[in-house]
């Protein structure tokens, strides 16, 4: 006994919790797995960037600067907290500290996905499945962005919630303090509008349909629910944007042009190994077997969620974090009425895992993975960068050696990364702020990448003189056919072609014959 008394207070410090192996696995998968891949979208270079100017004008853009267009576009640039955060990273480690920034709130963010199953359920098991299966479907949307803060926020927006319609009144004060952050931080903060929405129809709909000695209850919690929207609503004016910022979601969203060309929001693509298709089968097997009742609100939650979702991939994340608490209650129930023989196997299994957690407190994994790797990025063995296989990287070295006078009409895709290497000295056509954009210079830009008719009238109109674009699309397949265009470089990611003129002579001088690459 007493040898047992004198290790248990050890083991509970070194042996993991199984929360802490969810926020070890992300983060090591992250940093050990895929963590280019948190670089995989070159958005991330110009909001570093846009940090920067911020950190050094203390003042947040209204105008684009990164672009030639002019006179310069109106930018609501909406995330710009998240870009002065990414900015004091970068400037303290370079991309490799933005890198473990974003890893370490991923892997926050479902560590804390993970408490809040087991807080509202006893089922270890169940927990554990349902928190691998959302942290797989919202793994097809981890970048180094903004966005990544929306799916934190977004956890604990819903946990305040839940605490307080389970009677934890005093938990909604948190909101507006979070509505605070989140506004300035991401636009998706419009979520947590929404839900507070949801659960206030929620609860105007139970005092019409609840008894009266019920329903009083219901018409306090509306009330309570109505004030922090109220809160919630004007807290987000405390932003640069002022009242912009509430109609700068709805604005992108209601924009058609946008929502079906850029590929972020478009459908999910069902024929790929999509972990979102199997969790909606999941998640709608299990409540037509449950034959337990949704709430109305948990209705709302998987009507919205579900459409969202299939409507844009943009929301896939969001349908895993806010749906995997209904997903658990109806596999739970599920699970109850399964034959005696595998319920008392289940529960015995269930029981001991139980109990193993309740008694570890430690979190000496955790601190010491993030001490791992801390220590191997500062002695330079970890070290992230854009991946030269998808981005210009090789083309923009040229750029940067040879300069090129004019504008230039370029692949979104690359016009994030350009802004990150190649601004100031050249001035992108198009990059991944579509809202911006819009359909006005999204459309030539489409026309002239889509080679449909008048795309030459196009590069005309903008006085285009050189053309960066991938190696291996229709639109550089058709400038080598053109008299009036001519490559000067050219790799498996990117070929660069000028226009024939006295401006670029030395150029074509010095590169009189280059021959596109082929496709790796």
């Amino acid at each position: 006994m007493a040898r047992d008394i004198h290790i248990a207070p050890i083991a509970a410090i070194i042996v993991p919790s199984i929360s802490n192996i969810v926020f070890v696995s992300v983060l090591f998968v992250l940093i050990f797995g895929s963590g280019s891949g948190l670089l995989g979208d070159g958005d991330t270079g110009y909001h570093i960037r846009t940090g920067e100017s911020i950190l050094q004008t203390w003042r947040v853009p209204s105008r684009d600067p990164y672009s030639f267009h002019y006179p310069p576009l109106n930018w609501t640039a909406h995330e710009w907290l998240s870009e002065l955060v990414m900015a004091a990273f970068f400037k303290m480690y370079g991309l490799t500290g933005v890198v473990l920034f974003f890893a370490l709130l991923l892997a926050l963010t479902h560590w804390l996905l993970y408490k809040v199953l087991t807080s509202r359920s006893d089922d270890v098991l169940l927990c554990i499945v349902i928190t691998l299966l959302a942290t797989a479907t919202s793994a097809t949307h981890w970048f180094a962005r903004p966005h990544a803060f929306s799916l934190l926020l977004t956890v604990l927006w819903c946990h305040v919630l839940d605490r307080f319609q389970f009677g934890d009144q005093r938990s909604l004060v948190y909101l507006p303090f979070l509505m605070l952050l989140w506004v300035n931080l991401h636009g998706g903060y419009i979520i947590g509008l929404i839900l507070i929405l949801i659960y206030l129809a929620g609860a105007i709909f139970y005092f019409f349909t609840k008894p009266p000695e019920a329903s009083q209850q219901f018409l306090h919690n509306a009330q309570l629910l109505f004030y922090i929207l109220i809160a919630c609503v004007t807290v987000c004016l405390v932003n640069p944007e002022g009242f912009e910022i509430l109609w700068f979601p709805i604005r992108v969203t209601s924009d058609r042009f946008l929502m079906d060309r850029v590929s972020e929001f478009l459908s999910p693509n069902f024929h790929e190994a999509l972990p979102f298709k199997y969790m909606l089968l999941a998640l709608i097997g299990a409540l037509a077997l449950s034959r337990s009742s949704l709430n109305v609100i948990d209705l709302m939650l998987v009507i919205l969620l579900s459409y969202m979702s299939l409507y844009s991939a943009r929301h896939v994340s969001l349908f895993a974090i806010i749906l995997a608490p209904v997903l658990l209650k109806a596999c739970a129930g599920i699970i109850r009425r399964a034959p005696d023989a595998f319920g008392r196997f289940y529960r015995k299994r269930n029981l001991n895992l139980r109990s193993i957690e309740i008694g570890v407190h430690g979190y000496a994994w955790p601190m010491a993975s993030v001490v791992l790797i801390v220590t191997f990025a500062a002695a330079g063995s970890l070290s992230y960068r854009f991946n030269d296989k998808i981005f210009p990287v090789a083309a923009v070295e040229f750029l940067q050696r040879e300069s090129i006078a004019g504008n230039m009409f370029n692949n979104d895709e690359f016009g994030d990364y350009m802004i990150f290497t190649a601004w100031p000295q050249y001035r992108v056509f198009m990059d991944g702020r579509s809202d911006m954009y819009g359909e006005k210079y999204g459309g030539d830009y489409l026309k002239v990448a889509n080679l449909q008719p008048g795309w030459r009238e196009i590069l005309k109109k903008y006085n285009i003189s050189w053309v960066i674009f991938d190696t291996a699309s229709a639109l550089t397949a058709a400038l080598q056919d053109q008299n009036d265009w001519q490559p000067i470089y050219s790799d498996a990611v990117a070929t660069i072609f000028v226009k024939k003129d006295i401006a670029h002579a030395s150029l074509l001088a010095k590169y009189p014959s280059v021959k596109l690459a082929n496709k790796e």
